[in-house]
């Protein structure tokens, strides 16, 4: 089974190379489908689900991240239930198949998959550059007010990750294969991560 969790710096284009990828090796792709999903299962909505998973850690619940979790339920909030619920959908999409999945400490709540773990980043121009090309109408960010969101967005990945790994996330340590995207165009970079992916998986 490839179970294939990818990592990324913001605006390393690490989403966009995730959703080829998938395509190129024919599996699924899950992403925003997590959070989608969580909604429908939750009484919460989309945007609270997403600021809460990223801003919000909950050091009060002892988390196991092999077949089950343990927690104490008088101590369980609003943030604390979704990391839970997270937990179990993310287990139970890779128990579906072959699939790509962006984030959320996805890496390490699938240990036991054995996943290939994947890491995207790019050099700080690179990635203004990126999300300047893809801002949307009327954002208007200078580049150094630009740079200064991406890395307030990295810093929060980095908290969220290191709430559940005693790797630091974007250690290389943490992953099979590091991929810079700088000065590069994501779709002519898949073809050759594709072929390594089957060569790890000796397909």
């Amino acid at each position: 089974m490839k179970i294939i969790t990818l990592g990324r710096e913001f605006g390393s284009g690490g989403r966009e190379l995730g959703k080829r990828l998938a395509d190129q090796l024919g599996i699924a792709y899950y992403d925003r489908e997590i959070v989608t999903e969580l909604a429908r299962r939750t009484s919460y909505d989309e945007d609270y689900i997403s600021n809460a998973l990223l801003r919000n850690t909950v050091s009060n619940i002892p988390i196991h991240f092999g077949h089950t979790i343990s927690y104490a339920p008088q101590s369980i909030n609003a943030t604390g239930s979704i990391y839970i619920e997270q937990h179990k959908l993310i287990r139970e999409l890779a128990q579906k198949g072959n699939c790509v999945i962006v984030g959320r400490a996805a890496s390490v709540i699938l240990e036991d998959f054995k996943p290939f773990r994947l890491f995207v980043h790019a050099d700080m121009e690179s990635r203004v550059r990126r999300c300047q090309e893809r801002a949307e109408a009327g954002e208007n960010l200078s580049d150094k007010e630009m740079e200064r969101h991406i890395r307030r967005i990295d810093a929060e990945r980095k908290r969220y990750f290191d709430f559940f790994s005693d790797i630091p996330w974007g250690d290389r340590r943490c992953y099979e294969l590091c991929v810079n995207t700088t000065g590069r165009e994501i779709k002519e970079l898949v073809p050759s991560v594709a072929e390594y992916i089957k060569a790890w998986y000796n397909d």
